[in-house]
């Protein structure tokens, strides 16, 4: 959900590839799009020979994951001619491995969020987050629902399409009207068309790192071609 904010700190976006986020500090902040929901933790089971994958135990924003800086190694990132600007996105698979682990990395300093597949960015979009009031947390958090047509209970039956659920408390990835100006309860907006691919590429377990500027070394990471 996204609301306008007039005094939240807004950067400049530049070109070049988007950042890519590494996990170096725990501080958190009080996102609460999404309404608490109980923890459950539901285990994996075989059915008609077809493995359902355990559903990740949820956790509150407090309660980040630690990462293995192996599984954050960056193979290729997708070429971003000129600014990067709100509403902004690319998505392009091509040249990258169709299976494999998928991790989103979100940079609330560079209003950026991309999406890696085996080490090989596939998309990017600039995105929207909390406002001072209501911050979005800092962490790694694997995804622990997904709901193609959620509205928010929270705040007035608000439409929150293609939500990947992180905390139990209230923070997500969801379509948003990304503009400049527009800020969220704590959620990351991202356009609408690319909050549905990403939810069609992501499954429960994936995991999502958001930093304020940290970053990793991608000088080794070979742009697509």
């Amino acid at each position: 959900m996204a609301r306008q904010v007039s005094t939240g700190v807004k950067l400049a976006i530049g070109g070049g590839a988007a950042a890519v986020a590494l996990l170096l500090g725990l501080s958190m902040g009080r996102g609460s799009d999404l309404p608490p929901i109980q923890s459950k933790v539901v285990q994996a089971k075989v059915v008609q020979a077809k493995v359902v994958h355990a559903r990740p135990a949820e956790r509150t924003r407090a309660q980040p994951v630690a990462v293995d800086p192996r599984a954050l190694m960056v193979k290729r990132v997708l070429p971003i001619d000129g600014p990067f600007r709100h509403g902004d996105y690319v998505w392009d698979e091509g040249g990258a491995p169709a299976t494999g682990p998928l991790i989103v990395t979100v940079d609330l300093k560079a209003q950026t969020l991309s999406v890696f597949r085996a080490g090989y960015e596939i998309g990017s979009a600039v995105i929207l987050y909390g406002a001072d009031d209501k911050p979005s947390p800092l962490g790694a958090f694997p995804i622990i629902q997904k709901d193609a047509d959620h509205y928010s209970s929270t705040y007035n039956n608000a439409p929150m399409p293609y939500t990947l659920r992180l905390t139990s408390d209230g923070v997500a990835i969801h379509g948003s009207d990304v503009q400049w100006g527009n800020a969220t309860h704590g959620c990351i907006g991202v356009p609408k068309p690319f909050a549905k691919k990403l939810f069609g590429a992501a499954k429960l377990g994936d995991l999502v790192v958001i930093t304020d500027g940290k970053m990793l070394d991608t000088s080794h990471a070979r742009p697509a071609a």
